[in-house]
């Protein structure tokens, strides 16, 4: 009995989720959304080649952030293993210390 009172829960609960996306997928088709970031306040540097790059070619920008947030990630982890390093807390060895 408990077995058909929780299939009955989760089939409920399945209906319940797919309403929306069956009213969603009901209607009109929409149209292409296109996305334009204004860029004629910017004059130069990173922050023009990266609205332009958004604008122009929205994959070879996700490329571009992927692997700047890569990069600073690595930076902030060898800044951190540094400062570590020079207060004295040696993150290399594996012992545990207990007093």
């Amino acid at each position: 009995m408990r077995s058909i009172y929780y299939s009955l829960l989760a089939f409920i609960a399945m209906v319940c989720l797919l309403i929306p996306d069956w009213a969603l997928a009901a209607g009109p088709a929409a149209a292409q959304l296109i996305v334009v970031a204004d860029d004629r306040v910017v004059q130069w540097g990173f922050s023009k080649f990266f609205l332009h790059l958004y604008n122009t070619d929205p994959f070879m920008f996700g490329v571009w952030c992927t692997i700047i947030t890569a990069g600073l990630g690595v930076t902030l982890g060898v800044t951190t293993d540094q400062i570590m390093k020079r207060t004295g807390i040696d993150l290399t060895s594996r012992k545990l210390v207990e007093h």
